[in-house]
């Protein structure tokens, strides 16, 4: 592992705080322009005028911040409906909401960090960078993200077709057996298939046995290239997209299906012009999110020796020592990322398809036999056995192995290092969360949908660049009080934040707010706000309403938030390698350090304790999709 660059220096670059506020005034322009377009999109296509007009502006989250709707922006002067979302009352404040919006521009901190860093003067490194390895990085990172989102559309969509609509032997099995690979971070698969395929591992070896062969007289696929990432990463992330897309075709419409085959279509046909047109939605926001995550890793590519941006960042931040043009990397990084955001919710645009029916009815499931139930049975059979069977049985062998000089006192203080920091993240992550969703129930409008967005953020950015954009400020702030303290004190303060556990959790924080903002929005959803004009009756105040009303009744979506966290910080690897403390760490910093050094067997004890982890919120997720559908199966196949 190379040396790790002094956090001091990373306070050198310029941190301009008059950028920083020039970016958040531009999102908040652009975001209130697009939306009121958006609005008046929505209103010129309104059949009628009046209260069906309000109603729809109060629907699609208009400005009317919950009151009023587009009724109170009628009676506003020509000028003031033209600027509408500069009104008084776009912004309304009391504690819930100003601890929301304050919890936001926090959070949003790191990200401006890198974004500003674009504006920034180019060094020498960052020339360096852009005349030997920036033509590598980008095309690299392309075919990485380009093939990964073509590999999970291919054995998602098919996947979730199988299961949703077929009934052939395993089907039930398949339903929650498919979400597995979730379980298993890239890079544990990528150490174990390296040490299975490669020259040396059991297959080659076996082969050359067998047949008799010598080096040059076979060809096999090279594990460690960029066709290996795409394939470990297709195996691990199409999940995202099996998810997404089986739950889209589990909620389609019976009938419309129905009448696609009275019109002549047979199931292929209905498949292609009527069912996967209405799941695009859906397999685009899959396709997404296992983009976001090709180009967040760091463990897979890195091992395989395939140059992208992570591993760029992480080079040029410990290898060369240049945090400015760490930040310039991450920055073009979260081009990349934006550009993903951008492309999902410009495939979504205004189309809008609605259930014109209150009744559901069980999907008909046709049955298939022979060779046909064989084809649907292997289709889904294998992504399990190459996402998770394989690798698991290998980690399991080698743990076994292995087991009596892996797993010692070290070993059990990195599972309780790892243990503690996603326990601590996951109950932060919860709080903020709940702050966050109950300012919004509170006073919904414009501000706090800009607060939770961008709070929610994280999640789509590469952990290797919120680590970026975590540090520079932390250390700007270190260096600052110890001039200070320096200057008025004659004391040098050291590192208080940059380097320490409360940095490294502020960025896990940062990462995974979005994954409990989720949880908890949607537990506090199905709350009715007649419970809290009840408890308002009863003189209860919001805190109290939140304490002794909401939290009750949503707290299992409170627990489900905690583990879905805490699993993603069990399995995070970029942001803890590099801003994990010195002499601590975690059984992902373990694995990879071992995997690095060409130890697989003996970093398979943690791997194998991170996939152990990661089963609970595929179990969870499974119990949540098995009955999604209103009239869900009841044939028990």
């Amino acid at each position: 592992m190379p040396a790790r660059p002094r956090l001091v220096e990373a306070g050198r670059m310029e941190f301009r705080f008059e950028t920083i506020a020039f970016a958040v005034i531009l999102i908040l322009v652009i975001h209130a322009f697009i939306r009121r377009r958006q609005r008046l999109g929505r209103t010129a296509s309104s059949p009628t005028a009046g209260e069906d007009r309000a109603a729809t502006s109060i629907a699609a989250g208009g400005w009317s911040g919950g009151h009023g709707g587009a009724t109170g922006a009628m009676a506003l002067p020509t000028s003031a409906r033209r600027f509408g979302w500069l009104r008084p009352n776009w912004i309304r404040l009391d504690r819930w909401s100003f601890a929301a919006l304050a919890i936001a521009m926090v959070l949003s901190i790191p990200i401006l960090v890198v974004f500003s860093s674009v504006f920034a003067p180019a060094g020498d490194v960052w020339m360096h960078l852009v005349s030997t390895v920036w033509g590598g990085y980008i095309l690299n990172s392309l075919v990485l993200m380009l093939g990964v989102g073509a590999g999970t559309i291919v054995v998602g969509v098919t996947t979730a077709w199988l299961v949703a609509m077929h009934q052939f032997p395993g089907r039930r099995l398949f339903e929650w057996a498919l979400l597995l690979p979730l379980a298993v971070p890239a890079y544990a698969i990528a150490f174990t298939y390296a040490g299975m395929f490669d020259y040396a591992g059991p297959v080659q070896s076996a082969l050359r046995e067998y047949f008799a062969w010598g080096r040059d007289d076979y060809w096999f696929p090279e594990v460690r290239s960029l066709g290996g990432a795409i394939a470990v990463m297709t195996f691990v992330l199409y999940p995202y997209v099996y998810l997404l897309a089986r739950a889209s075709f589990v909620d389609q419409s019976v009938c419309v299906l129905e009448l696609s085959r009275t019109l002549g279509r047979g199931a292929f046909r209905s498949f292609l012009e009527i069912a996967l047109p209405l799941a695009r939605p859906a397999v685009v926001a899959g396709v997404a999110l296992a983009m976001m995550e090709a180009l967040s890793d760091l463990g897979t590519v890195e091992f395989f020796g395939v140059a992208t941006f992570t591993t760029g960042i992480f080079r040029t931040w410990f290898g060369l020592g240049d945090s400015g043009a760490a930040a310039q990397l991450a920055s073009i990084l979260m081009l990349f990322v934006l550009f993903l955001i951008l492309l999902e919710r410009e495939s979504r645009g205004r189309r809008a398809f609605h259930h014109t029916s209150q009744r559901y009815r069980s999907l008909p499931r046709p049955v298939l036999r022979g060779w046909h139930a064989g084809l649907a049975f292997a289709a889904c059979f294998l992504p399990i056995f190459f996402g998770f069977l394989l690798p698991g049985s290998q980690l399991l062998a080698w743990t076994v192995a292995t087991a009596d000089s892996a797993i010692d006192a070290r070993f059990v203080g990195f599972a309780l290092n790892s243990v503690g920091l996603a326990a601590a993240a996951a109950i932060l992550a919860v709080a903020v969360a709940l702050v966050l969703a109950y300012g919004a129930r509170l006073r919904p409008g414009p501000a706090m949908t800009i607060a939770t967005r961008v709070a929610g953020l994280g999640y789509a950015i590469p952990g290797a660049v919120i680590a970026v954009g975590v540090l520079i400020p932390f250390a700007w702030i270190d260096n600052g009080v110890d001039s200070w303290m320096r200057s008025n004190f004659g004391i040098s303060t050291g590192l208080l934040l940059s380097g320490t556990l409360v940095a490294l959790l502020f960025a896990y924080v940062v990462r995974f707010l979005a994954v409990s903002l989720n949880a908890v929005e949607a537990g506090l959803g199905k709350v009715t706000p007649a419970m809290d004009g009840v408890a308002r009756t009863l003189g209860l105040g919001p805190g109290r309403i939140l304490g002794r009303v909401h939290i009750p009744i949503v707290m299992s979506s409170l627990l489900t938030a905690g583990i879905l966290v805490f699993v993603d910080v069990m399995k995070e690897l970029p942001a803890t390698l590099i801003m994990r403390p010195f002499n601590f760490n975690t059984l992902a910093v373990r694995a990879f350090e071992l995997a690095s050094d060409e130890q697989l067997a003996e970093s398979a004890p943690a791997a194998l304790a991170i996939v152990l982890a990661g089963i609970i919120p595929v179990t969870i997720l499974s119990a949540r999709i098995s009955r999604s559908r209103p009239g869900h199966f009841e044939d028990g196949r």
